[in-house]
């Protein structure tokens, strides 16, 4: 389906979607880059899919349970289940909430009514590119943007919910533009949530290092999959008025559309 891109369904009368998704937003997406989460959107129509949003859903729990609140976070995950009741694909701008949700939810949920929704939630739930490369066979969005970037590689993107190749897969088709990778691309950020506050210093160096790599590629933007991230990379950069942006992935795909 590579060069399967149809005309939005606007435009077409008695259109038929290709299928259904569930669409969840993390919290930092929903507060702090909403573009972002209506970018998503705009990826997942152009090929053609119904994207069905629940306006009640929240947080997955994951802030609470790293702060070790469990009971709270329990209680979040069973609002998740509940929030998403479907038996269908539900596709997520972030790999970090959906490795939460299928690496953490079974000690959550273990021994309650909800260990069956836990099982559906765990066989129906991507992340943007993981479902755009692997479950969809597309990597070509017909996406332009003339100029350079690198790319980082979200700790819990890469260790926990285990994607690499195919966000690059997808950048290397947006036409015009030049990936150059970073070194240690690899590398905390430094972000991870509470540890940027309870550790401020030791979170700001490893910010440093991370926008000094990012700098002597010469890149114009720095793109991960992961807000958390990006707003940290993004705080170092302002303060220092550094000559690159961090981008989410979802924003560079949804140019040019």
């Amino acid at each position: 389906m590579e060069n399967a891109l149809p005309l939005h369904p606007n435009n077409i009368i008695g259109y038929i979607y290709l299928m259904i998704v569930d669409l969840f937003i993390p919290c930092f997406i929903d507060q702090l880059y909403p573009e972002t989460g209506f970018n998503t959107i705009k990826i997942l129509e152009k090929l053609n899919i119904q994207v069905n949003y629940n306006p009640n859903q929240t947080c997955c729990g994951q802030p609470t349970f790293n702060s070790g609140y469990w009971k709270e976070s329990r209680e979040l995950a069973y609002k998740f289940c509940n929030d998403f009741p479907n038996d269908r694909p539900i596709i997520s701008p972030s790999a970090s909430c959906i490795g939460f949700i299928r690496n953490y939810y079974p000690d959550l949920l273990k021994d309650t009514i909800y260990m069956n929704d836990l099982n559906r939630l765990k066989n129906n739930m991507y992340e943007l590119s993981d479902f755009l490369v692997n479950y969809m066979k597309v990597t070509n969005l017909g996406s332009e943007l003339n100029t350079s970037i690198t790319f980082h590689d979200s700790c819990t993107a890469l260790r926990e919910y285990g994607i690499k190749n195919e966000p690059r897969k997808l950048l290397n088709k947006v036409k015009g533009l030049k990936l150059i990778e970073m070194k240690e691309s690899d590398t905390c950020c430094g972000f991870g949530g509470t540890f940027s506050v309870k550790n401020e210093a030791i979170s700001t160096a490893m910010a440093q290092q991370k926008v000094d790599y990012a700098l002597e590629t010469g890149a114009e933007y720095l793109v991960s999959t992961e807000a958390s991230c990006l707003l940290h990379i993004e705080g170092y950069i302002k303060k220092h008025k550094l000559p690159v942006k961090a981008v989410h992935l979802a924003d560079i795909l949804a140019l040019g559309m």
